[in-house]
């Protein structure tokens, strides 16, 4: 006998109290996919870069911290390293745009050898010609481009945290070139500007802040030994002034991302918690819903339905219930994806919600309908007849 399909959705709300709790249960498994759509996303964009780090390139850091710029000296000794092939200053600015909400990454670089050594930086708008001739001349994302309306040519005022101008003036920033990367270890919210300007502004007294490089930046010739140049640089500087430890691009991306503490595990355990609390709470009201139609079981089994079709019965309603629920909580996401992106872009090296993590709140949302319909489902299937007819008395 055919399961009577017409009957699930009026068993949802076969009255005014059933409806608000089928309609509470779906709020909660719509906010519950949301959820864990969002919180998986950070967590696969924090991996995305590590993934995506090139294995050619070496950052070279300071052993102390990363807090610690290294001395301008070492750029020279380092290029004469067998293996390398060419290396770039990364000195972080920590500056901001009108106000300090405004926050985005600002990076001075050596800006002859970036592009080559970036090959995922593709220019969109602009000139890589008006990018090396220009002392102001910046090149900012796509995202960033976006998210202030910035264009080629504009000229950008960024109030200098680490290192601010004489009499607290901006420092002003030409765009010259708006760039997108094919590549999450390089994000699209980030403006980069000739490390000369800052050092020259330093040397001639118009800025203040401290000297040297962040890091450095190492691009390996072909054929070059990873392992064997890192111990070398290492090596190099033992005797001091100031120690370095360098690492693959990977690693360095891994260190960065651990700064933020155990945020990938803190948000694996919320959204762990809420997918327990979620099959509870779907259990719970599909075992009220089994209870609340006994008589009505007992009647069907009396026209002559099957156990295994009133088994079927309740388990679909509990899969519509989580499907449905499921398929707005992966709406839901998509939609605020753009906000989220706005928000958390900058903080994160960009945001966006993989494909894989939608089939994935998809199918958690089906699992939750399956685990929490299976037992109520079981118990009506072998509910006797009689014994369910009585149950009105």
């Amino acid at each position: 006998m055919t399961v009577p399909l017409r009957l699930i959705p009026r068993n949802l709300f076969a009255s005014p109290l059933v409806a608000l709790r089928s309609l509470l249960t779906l709020a909660s498994l719509v906010v519950a996919v949301f959820l864990l759509c969002i919180l998986r996303s950070v967590v696969a964009n924090l991996d995305a870069g590590v993934q995506a780090s090139s294995g050619r390139r070496l950052v070279v850091q300071s052993a102390v911290s990363l807090f610690v710029d290294l001395p301008l000296s070492y750029q020279a000794k380092i290029e004469s390293v067998p293996g390398v092939a060419e290396t770039t200053v990364f000195q972080w600015f920590g500056g901001y745009y009108q106000e300090r909400s405004n926050f985005f990454a600002q990076f001075a670089i050596d800006h002859e050898p970036f592009l080559s050594m970036y090959p995922e930086v593709s220019l969109v708008q602009g000139s890589a010609e008006d990018w090396l001739r220009g002392r102001t001349a910046c090149l900012i994302g796509v995202d960033l481009a976006r998210r202030f309306g910035w264009q080629v040519g504009d000229t950008i005022p960024i109030t200098g945290g680490i290192f601010p101008r004489a009499g607290d003036a901006p420092w002003e920033f030409r765009v010259a070139a708006i760039y997108r990367s094919s590549s999450a270890n390089v994000d699209n919210h980030t403006l980069f500007f000739h490390f000369d300007y800052l050092r020259e502004s330093l040397e001639s007294g118009e800025a203040r802040g401290p000297r040297g490089a962040g890091t450095y930046v190492v691009q390996l010739a072909p054929g070059a030994d990873p392992i064997a140049v890192a111990r070398e640089i290492d090596a190099l500087f033992a005797g001091g002034p100031q120690r370095v430890q360098t690492s693959s691009e990977a690693e360095f991306q891994r260190q960065f991302v651990s700064m933020v503490g155990s945020v990938p595990t803190f948000l694996g355990s919320i959204g762990g918690g809420v997918l327990f609390a979620i099959v509870l709470a779907v259990l719970n009201t599909m075992l009220m819903a089994a209870r609340e139609r006994t008589v009505d079981l007992g009647i069907l089994k009396a026209l002559g339905f099957t156990d295994a079709t009133v088994f079927a019965l309740l388990l679909l309603e509990s899969l519509l219930l989580a499907g449905v629920g499921g398929v707005l909580g992966v709406g839901l996401a998509l939609l605020c994806e753009p906000v989220f992106g706005a928000v958390l872009g900058p903080m994160f090296g960009g945001f966006s919600i993989p494909r894989s993590t939608l089939l994935l709140g998809l199918g958690l949302a089906v699992g939750v309908g399956l685990a929490a319909g299976l037992l109520p489902a079981w118990r009506a299937s072998r509910l006797r007849c009689v014994e369910a007819l009585r149950a009105e008395a």
